[in-house]
């Protein structure tokens, strides 16, 4: 019988628990960034807001939608671009799963929903009124992650690396010139969309219907 040296075992242990680690999907069970829905005529942004799991609607294929079976008809005129579709979904216990609310534009109904992502590139979602009338449907990524949203969550923004202010030069007589500001980065690049020319909607945890006063 072979004995290996017990140094070189261990060594083979640690490159296995090493290659494992390195070749896991890292994002598998992350349920946010851009989705594009089962019949393809919208893309849902999924950010993480205030703790809980937000979508919203991040671009359209037909654009100037209205939200106009919204029972409420103070709603029914507004656009369906940057409308929450998952609403305030928590973290399921023990399980790589999120519940809430979804929102159906075509029938203007929220139902209990759970969403679930699958492997690394769809997730599926399961709505059902009142516990009967379930159904689902799968969606498909079409962008990465989204890093947490420090303007929906405000204990990220201690996170932030604090800046030190400008210093100002010293001049004799000649006045400095104006430096431009360096351009900010989008935080969320738009979805990989043929028709979506530019991101408008940007952090959805900014958005109106989503966005929370903090405490």
């Amino acid at each position: 019988m072979l004995h290996c040296p017990r140094t070189f075992a261990r060594t083979i242990a640690f490159s296995g628990l090493f290659l494992a680690t390195v070749l896991s999907p890292a994002f598998a069970a992350d349920p946010t960034g851009d989705w594009k829905v089962a019949d393809g005529v919208a893309t849902i942004r999924v950010a993480q807001c205030n703790g809980s799991m937000w979508g919203a609607v991040s671009w359209e294929k037909t654009p100037g939608g209205k939200d106009k079976n919204n029972p409420d008809a103070a709603k029914q005129s507004r656009p369906t671009l940057g409308m929450p579709i998952l609403i305030d979904m928590k973290k399921k216990a023990g399980a790589d799963a999120w519940e809430g609310q979804v929102y159906n534009a075509k029938d203007g109904q929220l139902y209990s929903s759970t969403i679930k992502p699958v492997g690394t590139d769809q997730l599926e979602i399961q709505g059902c009124v009142l516990g009967f009338l379930c159904g689902g449907e799968t969606w498909t990524r079409v962008s990465p992650p989204i890093p947490l949203s420090v303007a929906g969550n405000p204990a990220a923004k201690g996170a932030l690396p604090k800046t030190a202010a400008p210093q100002t030069p010293k001049t004799t007589g000649a006045v400095a010139p104006a430096t431009k500001p360096p351009a900010q980065k989008q935080a969320v690049n738009p979805p990989a969309n043929a028709n979506a020319s530019a991101d408008l909607v940007g952090d959805i945890c900014l958005l109106p219907d989503i966005a929370k006063p903090t405490r």
